[in-house]
């Protein structure tokens, strides 16, 4: 069995008025605080090196519990990254009257374009819209029959990016339809709308899973130390016996915690590094086939920190909940 790190004895004050009685000077108390914070550290570091293969197995369920979340969250990330924010894509039609000349539909593209909410506006003559119908509809032949162009001419407006919600871009076609010439203002909201609840149901199940695998990680640790705690209770009877506190006793499983949610994290991030890595070229070889020079991002500096805190505060919460609930069962008989 190894040893645990010695219990600090106090000195027997001295009697009162005395020179030198009283307590130490605080720098000698925070230096010895400090000393065994270290020694429970590295006794705690040094316990999960000698059983390298239970330790393996513990941080690989840690590990994927944690990158499981991580990966589905930097997947919906690039996902919004490779489509352009598909939360962004909401565009309005706006129609203008058969009396509208191409020169005052340029002008008054000019005008809406100075609105506020308004990011851009194209202008599209009858011309423009016939040869593009023409190009795309296959009904080339039967618009020769035709006598006159159809067609009315239009306005392409795209909204700034806070005015992109639904009601915000509402809003703004009733100020276009406000607008001398222009009959209708048209927008299909109801894609717009779709891909908003498609991608708040992925969020939150993204986050359900997120929960369920934290509380794993929290069972997995616990179980963990708790097993540690039965299997060193006769040298924490003793430790009891000769005078060690709570605080002291219970400082290596928290930190034995910590080890296992720092190496899970890092083994975590490891594992995401490799699925990047996997991916990253196929991923670049489907974006150049569409002209784009898309390539996944990583989690960033944010990310990592987020998760390696994670992974300590899970460690440090599931050894605090073992420690709690076994170790004041623990008392020398």
């Amino acid at each position: 069995m190894s040893r645990a790190p010695r219990p600090t004895t106090r000195r027997k004050a001295s009697p009162r008025g005395a020179r030198g009685s009283g307590q130490p000077p605080i720098h000698t108390r925070f230096q010895a605080w400090g000393v065994n914070h270290a020694q429970a550290m590295m006794f705690s570091l040094g316990r999960l090196s000698r059983n390298p293969f239970g330790a393996a197995l513990t941080l690989t369920v840690i590990a994927i519990a944690l990158a499981l979340p991580s990966g589905l969250w930097l997947a919906l990330k690039n996902l919004q990254e490779a489509s352009g924010d598909w939360d962004r894509g909401a565009q309005l039609s706006v129609f203008v009257a058969d009396s509208v000349s191409d020169q005052d539909l340029a002008q008054l593209a000019g005008r809406m374009e100075a609105l506020e909410p308004v990011h851009s506006a194209q202008p599209l003559t009858r011309e423009d819209a016939l040869a593009e119908f023409r190009a795309l509809s296959g009904f080339g032949e039967a618009l020769d029959l035709l006598d006159h162009n159809p067609l009315p001419a239009l306005v392409l407006v795209t909204p700034v990016a806070a005015h992109q919600g639904p009601e915000a871009v509402r809003a703004l076609a009733g100020q276009l339809e406000a607008l001398e010439g222009v009959t209708q203002a048209q927008v299909d909201l109801q894609w717009v709308q779709r891909l908003q609840a498609l991608l708040e149901i992925t969020r939150r199940g993204v986050g359900l899973v997120a929960v369920l695998l934290g509380l794993g990680v929290l069972l997995v640790v616990g179980n963990t130390i708790r097993l540690d705690i039965l299997n060193r209770r006769r040298e924490i009877e003793v430790a009891k016996l000769v005078g060690a506190t709570n605080g002291f006793i219970r400082r290596p499983f928290l930190y034995g915690g910590l080890w296992l949610g720092l190496f899970g994290g890092l083994l975590a991030l490891i594992i995401l590094g490799l699925g990047l890595l996997l991916l990253n070229g196929p991923v670049q070889q489907l974006a150049s086939l569409y002209g784009s020079d898309f390539r996944l991002q990583g989690p960033g500096f944010s990310g990592v920190m987020a998760l390696l805190g994670l992974g300590i505060t899970l460690g440090l919460g599931g050894s605090w909940i073992a420690v709690g609930r076994h170790l004041r069962d623990i008392e020398p008989q």
